[in-house]
């Protein structure tokens, strides 16, 4: 996989939730943006993957965005964010293997014909003898 990390931006803004008076002072929530089709790491199959893959993370301006504010430093927040970037894209370019129906085996189609006939003698068995 390759190393697209220089190609990632940041914003910052405050993050709500818990963190006190630090809260409403430092710009601790980190926002990872991406230009995926200005990316030079990949190819456009890849891009095109990507981009099919993650569409619902992409922005208005075509980024794929990821927002991070689980800690209260901006930096352990920025490396979050990337990471979890990371993961997104390493996962988006899996292609997933092509379904092959697996063949009857022998066995177990006689054992179905087997119980099949047995069904059939049973109920046969049931019937009155036929007055011929």
């Amino acid at each position: 996989m390759n190393d697209f990390s220089s190609e990632i931006f940041y914003r910052t803004a405050r993050s709500g939730g818990s963190g006190g008076q630090n809260v409403n002072k430092v710009e601790t929530m980190a926002e990872a943006l991406w230009d995926v089709n200005a990316s030079r790491f990949f190819q456009p199959e890849e891009k095109e993957l990507i981009l099919q893959k993650l569409q619902k993370k992409l922005n208005k301006e075509g980024h794929l965005a990821v927002k991070c504010s689980e800690t209260r430093s901006q930096l352990e927040n920025k490396l979050i964010a990337q990471r979890k970037m990371t993961e997104m894209v390493a996962k988006s370019l899996i292609k997933p293997k092509k379904r092959r129906p697996t063949k009857i085996p022998k066995a177990v189609i006689e054992k179905r014909l087997d119980s099949k006939k047995k069904d059939s003698f049973k109920k046969e068995m049931r019937r009155p003898p036929s007055v011929d």
